[in-house]
């Protein structure tokens, strides 16, 4: 089994069927070995799915799963090299120690908050505390990240640029020096 700590190669596609959601992952796991990260519906009747391994694999899998997709793909991602801090915030809530400046990136899929998230640790000097998926979102996702107000307002720049080119970015925010007594709701 993959660590989820240590993936490079990170595929992600989500469908606006369920059924063929379904059909894509039975087709990516008999093309190719893969390991599934998350796959399961979504919030708006969508199915996600969420994979690594290495880059051939992951590529070939990718492509039977837009092929199957077809039409009824709403977002996919194929990332090669994926910044470390983004397969272990996804779903979770990172401690950081740092409480400087704040930055949300609020997207209209769950594949564009991944990249949002990516783009952005890609740009540097932050540190993503949490991508959070759809459950209960209406099929949006966010990120939370935190660090010096320069470093928030490039990577909100280059997490937004993406989502905004796909016509699939929500809003955004970015609050210097939060409020301690917001810290427990941001963190949870």
């Amino acid at each position: 089994m993959t660590d989820k700590h240590n993936i490079i190669v990170l595929g992600a596609l989500e469908y606006s069927s369920i059924a063929i959601g379904l059909l894509a992952l039975d087709q990516m796991v008999k093309v190719a070995h893969i390991q599934i990260i998350d796959a399961r519906t979504i919030s708006s009747g969508k199915y996600l799915i969420i994979f690594s391994g290495d880059v051939a694999s992951v590529e070939y899998a990718y492509t039977a799963g837009c092929d199957t997709g077809g039409d009824f793909t709403v977002d996919k991602l194929f990332l090669p090299q994926v910044h470390p801090d983004v397969i272990p915030a996804i779903g979770n809530n990172i401690n950081s120690g740092e409480w400087d400046t704040i930055g949300i990136i609020e997207t209209l899929s769950i594949v564009s908050g991944i990249e949002a998230a990516d783009s952005a640790a890609k740009e540097g000097g932050v540190k993503i505390i949490e991508v959070r998926l759809a459950d209960g979102y209406g099929g949006k996702s966010y990120v939370k990240m935190m660090g010096s107000l320069d470093s928030v307002q490039a990577a909100m720049k280059a997490g937004t640029a993406k989502a905004k080119q796909k016509k699939l970015f929500g809003m955004e925010a970015i609050i210097p020096q939060p409020h301690k007594e917001i810290k427990p709701f941001f963190m949870s």
